[in-house]
Formats: structure tokens, C-alpha cells, sequence
């Protein structure tokens, strides 16, 4: 005789918060755990807001764009650290100022999600096509 067995998961659900990001913004911490759509044709820059332990945001490619990059900036500079996978290629990020979606290689869906520590950012995602998205330090 089988025996059946009931496992109940009592971990809260919750839906996260989407936004559309169509216009330069400076995000708060006010904004962490949302995702985020990079919706526009063109692409704009998001800064990240001061690191502070527990922050974290999404940003997904919602529509293709083809006249310049999304960024994704740290305030501070120098203190972007991870992985991304792109075209299944492992591309480190160290100390970097930016995270780039790159026009004319992204494609929709294309991620990254960015957490803090309080010290640092830390950051993984996977772009779909080879240079979709970098991670750079301009400065």
C-alpha cells in the first residue's frame, strides 16, 4: 500500500513589484526589490541608489533597442563585483562602475539581478547573444 505524505510550505508568497523604465531614473531605497522592465527603444541610465545591506532590484529586457545602451550605474563607483553569463560565456564583473545591456545584442529577456551587502554591489544575469551585456568601469 502506498503512503502518501503531505508536506506543507509555510514560506510567505509574494508578487514582486514591475515598473517600466522608459526615462533616466535615479532609484531609492525605497525601490529595492522591484523588477525592472527596460521598455524604451532607446536606451537611458538607472542609477543604483547608495549600497545598503539588503537591497536589491531586477532589470530585464522588455523590447529590443537599437540606438544606445541601457546602464545600470553604481552612485559610488568601483564596487560592482560577480558573474555574467553571456552567450554562455562567464564574464566577470570586478570593482566595476556600470552594468551594460548592450543596443543590438540584447534580447528580450536578457537579466540581471544586483543585490547589496552594505559594502559592495553583487551581480548575475544572462544575456542571450554574444557583448549583450558587459560590465565596465569608465572611469
Amino acid at each position: 500500500m502506498a503512503v502518501l505524505t503531505h508536506v506543507v510550505n509555510p514560506a510567505r508568497r509574494e508578487r514582486n513589484e514591475v515598473d517600466q523604465v522608459t526615462a533616466a531614473v535615479t532609484l531609492t531605497a525605497a525601490d529595492s526589490g522591484k523588477w525592472y522592465e527596460l521598455a524604451a527603444s532607446a536606451g537611458v541610465t538607472v542609477t543604483l541608489p547608495a549600497v545598503s545591506s539588503g537591497l536589491n532590484f531586477r532589470f530585464v529586457v522588455a523590447n529590443a533597442f537599437d540606438t544606445s545602451n541601457y546602464v545600470i550605474d553604481s552612485a559610488e563607483g568601483d564596487n560592482i563585483d560577480g558573474n555574467l553569463i553571456v552567450n554562455g560565456a562567464a564574464v566577470a564583473a570586478s570593482g566595476e562602475d556600470q552594468i551594460n545591456f548592450v543596443a543590438s545584442a540584447e534580447s528580450v529577456g536578457d537579466f540581471i539581478d544586483i543585490w547589496s551587502d552594505g559594502n559592495k554591489w553583487y551581480v548575475w544575469g544572462i544575456g542571450n547573444s554574444a557583448g549583450a551585456i558587459t560590465a565596465t568601469d569608465p572611469s
